[in-house]
């Protein structure tokens, strides 16, 4: 995993805007955020309320959506909805 990814999953968006803060904090300059299914508009959320309401000077500097094809349990294919967003200092 690259230490400048924060995967977007099921926890609290809260806690995916203190993992950008930290690693913007950390001296990166810019962090990709990666959700699939629903968790893209949490992903969306979390660019959002960083660059809005915690670091001003953060852009979403480049968005890539896309389809992944994953194998079910039941060894069928499964097409998901993927985005990545890019945050910039």
């Amino acid at each position: 995993m690259e230490d400048n990814t924060v995967f977007i999953g099921k926890k609290s968006t809260m806690v995916y805007v203190m993992a950008v803060i930290m690693q913007m904090n950390k001296g990166n300059t810019e962090v990709t955020l990666k959700a699939r299914g629903k968790a893209i508009s949490r992903a969306v959320d979390v660019a959002e309320i960083v660059k809005n309401k915690f670091m001003n000077e953060i852009k979403a500097h480049d968005i890539k959506i896309y389809t992944e094809e994953l194998k079910a349990a039941d060894d069928t294919n499964l097409k998901v909805s993927s985005i990545e967003i890019l945050l910039k200092k």
